[in-house]
């Protein structure tokens, strides 16, 4: 029986192992990770991560083929394929420093894999890593190799939150990468044949290590620079009058354009767009290519303009100051159909708004008041670092509250944020919430989820992204 080890049972390697599980069942698949209570709620009824259909793929897995368990070294030594999905933090300190990915939890990894294989090991990349990470690793395993052979292969992942089990069960395509040699492409072989159980053959790509690693932070690059330019586009539609929305599927109906990731918003979140531009600006600047980086670091200038031009029409429409006042926001995850508030826009708006001293009430249904004050008082960055790395007891934010419910959010406030597309924002009931407001009433939809026209016509003041202005901004400043 072939034996796969994931060391990290995050937002990757849990979902990852447990479809190949699912769908491989004469392969035993062991997820580990050092941390014991993510190990203990993998092993329980309420997972450690939300995502639509997990519960039932795992479940359905759990101790026949899948097994999680804090025995890390135990599961690698045994393994014939070591997926390696661990943190890949940007460096917050030395060189690169805020840019560069900081690869301390990988060499670990590898260090770790030589101390404790017996045995011939395909290693595969499935965490983001920086181009050139599988040389790295290479040397460390040759280096330490006691007389045991290694192929690294690079295999990332492309999954989106919220559809991750679909993208796994239904991928575009899997991508693998390994050494042009004999062992290089038997190793990929071997990877292939697990995905062909249930992937066509034509949707694996086979490429070199570099060209798989490239491709990934490209990817992400690519549709990073999509939201980046439409959202630069619904600040010119609200100076000109023109809708953002109309315009997106305008331009969405070109082929060659099409209209995935064209929705204006409050601006991009997630664990991976941020991370990703800002480690491939370091790999430019580091191969000399310094119109390259320039030309990667606007997408994510324009992302924190978004979010700054957001906070500066909240503040700004209610008299130039939020102080005291009470503001709901309405969703904090970074988008809908997750918990995961990795790089959330909300965390920045919210910093924002408490930095004019605003008192804030925040519902979203599935991320609980612990992680949205850690969120609110960690520093940028220390969020992808392990959870027992972390400050245990993060300061609490006292200006911040969190309601359980949408309605209780925003009784009494002043103004109303949302900040995530949930589908239930849509359909809330804006006549009862208008009349448990303070007047006049605000809405700032950062997602472009309620009818304006309608909301207008109860008596709220709304400003929606890239849509033509209340009467009530035209004269307000746009940005700070």
């Amino acid at each position: 029986m072939v034996k796969i080890c994931c060391i990290g049972a995050g937002y990757v390697g849990g979902p990852t192992m447990a479809v190949i599980a699912l769908k491989c069942p004469s392969i035993e698949v062991a997820v580990v990770d050092i941390s014991v209570s993510r190990i203990t709620a993998w092993n329980s009824d309420q997972l450690p991560i939300y995502e639509p259909g997990l519960e039932e793929v795992v479940k359905q897995c759990r101790g026949k083929n899948l097994f999680f368990s804090n025995d890390v070294e135990k599961h690698v030594s045994e393994a014939d394929i070591v997926f390696v999905s661990v943190n890949t933090p940007t460096k917050t300190r030395g060189l690169g420093a805020g840019k560069a990915a900081d690869l301390t939890y990988w060499e670990s990894a590898a260090r770790m894999i030589a101390d404790v294989s017996k045995s011939d090991k395909i290693v595969v990349e499935k965490s983001t890593v920086p181009v050139k990470t599988a040389e790295a690793i290479e040397k460390i395993l040759t280096h330490n190799s006691k007389g045991i052979n290694y192929q690294i292969l690079s295999n990332p992942e492309f999954l989106a939150e919220g559809t991750a089990i679909q993208d796994l069960f239904n991928p575009d395509r899997v991508l693998i990468g390994g050494r042009e040699t004999p062992q290089g492409q038997k190793a990929i072989q071997a990877l292939k044949d697990v995905y062909a159980q249930w992937v066509p053959e034509e949707r694996i790509l086979c490429t070199n290590l570099w060209s798989a690693e490239l491709s990934k932070l490209a990817a992400n690059a690519f549709l990073a620079q999509r939201i980046s330019s439409v959202n630069a586009m619904s600040a010119l539609c609200e100076a000109t009058g023109a809708d953002v929305s109309q315009v997106s599927h305008a331009i969405g109906k070109d082929t060659r354009i099409g209209p995935k990731f064209l929705n204006a918003s409050v601006g991009f979140g997630g664990s991976c767009f941020q991370k990703d531009i800002l480690n491939l600006v370091y790999i430019c600047e580091c191969n000399g290519l310094s119109e390259v980086a320039s030309y990667w670091k606007q997408v994510i200038k324009v992302n924190d303009y978004q979010k700054n031009r957001f906070v500066t029409r909240a503040v700004s429409s209610m008299f130039n100051t939020v102080a005291g006042k009470k503001i709901a926001i309405l969703g904090f995850a970074f988008k809908k159909d997750t918990g995961d508030t990795r790089e959330t826009p909300a965390i920045d708006v919210c910093k924002g708004l408490l930095t004019d001293k605003a008192h804030l009430s925040i519902y979203d249904p599935q991320v609980n008041e612990e992680q949205i004050q850690r969120d609110l008082s960690l520093n940028k960055f220390d969020w992808d670092h392990p959870v027992h790395l972390q400050p245990l007891s993060p300061t609490t934010v006292k200006q911040v509250s969190v309601a359980w419910d949408a309605y209780e959010a925003i009784k009494d406030a002043h103004g109303l944020c949302i900040l995530t597309e949930w589908d239930e924002f849509k359909t809330l009931d804006y006549k009862k919430i208008y009349d448990n407001m303070q007047k006049p009433a605000f809405v700032f939809d950062g997602r472009n989820v309620v009818n304006v026209e309608k909301l207008r016509e109860i008596g709220f003041i709304v400003y929606s992204i890239g849509k033509p202005l209340d009467p009530w901004l035209k004269d307000l400043p746009a940005v700070a």
